[in-house]
């Protein structure tokens, strides 16, 4: 049976946009700590809220 690829497409396309919003934030600018990688992973995965205005940090 053909399987439909839409899934995974949503996925990559979700992904792209979100570091697209994440890089537009700076949020890629100062990786130098793991509480910097995680909340630029976070904001990658919850762009939704970053066009929001949702402000994410995670501290550590």
């Amino acid at each position: 049976m053909y399987r439909s690829r839409s899934v995974p497409l949503v996925i990559v396309v979700w992904l792209v946009v979100g570091a697209v919003v994440a890089g537009s934030h700076h949020y890629f600018d100062n990786l130098g700590s793991l509480g910097a990688i995680i909340t630029a992973i976070l904001v990658v995965l919850l762009w939704p809220l970053t066009l929001l205005g949702v402000k994410i940090h995670i501290t550590t």
